[in-house]
């Protein structure tokens, strides 16, 4: 895709491309057991190679994959399939109201695309890359994101290749991944007290809540986590 903007000099040389793509580079690596898992799972889900591809292209976003893959494996149907995926993809908003006032002045093919390639990880990229050099770079932030969508895909490919031949492939452990690649987000950001606090406070919650609400732990902690954060962050000012 052809977008139109104004950069920097030296942001305007295959540089940019080498910087971004090393940058997301290793979360790129990290999630490729997760990508290779969501193919495998989708076709013991029913899905056909072509469908199970497709949810990588178009839909984009690796635990509400998951989540709507088993869904849709155990016959549910589509409104609480919707209805999960909302829920578990609603941190975007969060991403989207941090970038807010970057990406005002951006014309409407530029938003639109930082929107779909905007993952966990590019947000963490991007984001760092903005507290580096004190501006967000729009180029920047797509190149990473499409790096990352492109490993996504190559991985969703293997594991749909590797699920039509090795069987049991989900029980091997891969999900290790979504782990790991959230912890390597998640340590390089607690830089202070309110961002230690609320990434405390959140996995605390989360593991008393659990066996209470199983179905709502995520959001009960991750809300508990960021009232915690937030109300440090005003004491600090």
């Amino acid at each position: 895709m052809m977008l139109e903007t104004r950069l920097p000099a030296p942001e305007r040389t295959g540089a940019l491309w080498w910087r971004a793509t090393l940058d997301m580079l290793p979360l790129s690596i990290s999630v490729i057991p997760w990508g290779i898992l969501c193919g495998a799972l989708a076709l013991q889900a029913g899905m056909s190679p072509l469908q199970a591809q497709l949810m990588s292209l178009l839909v984009y976003a690796g635990a509400a994959q998951l989540s709507a893959t088993t869904l849709f494996g155990a016959g549910t149907p589509l409104l609480p399939i919707m209805g999960s995926t909302i829920v578990i993809t609603s941190q975007h908003l969060l991403y989207g109201f941090t970038f807010r006032r970057d990406v005002l002045p951006l014309s409407l093919r530029w938003r639109a695309s930082l929107a779909f390639f905007l993952t966990d990880e590019m947000f963490a990229v991007a984001l760092k890359e903005r507290e580096r050099s004190g501006a967000f770079n729009p180029a920047y932030a797509l190149i990473a994101g499409f790096v990352f969508y492109l490993f996504w895909n190559l991985a969703t490919l293997l594991g749909i290749a590797a699920g039509q031949y090795i069987e049991g492939l989900d029980k091997m452990g891969l999900d290790f991944a979504i782990a790991a690649t959230f912890i390597a987000m998640t340590l390089p950001a607690m830089k202070n007290l309110p961002m230690v606090a609320a990434t405390l406070v959140s996995g605390g919650t989360a593991l008393v809540t659990k066996p209470l609400l199983e179905e709502i732990h995520i959001i009960v902690s991750a809300l508990a986590g960021m009232v915690v954060g937030y109300v440090l962050h005003r004491m600090r000012r």
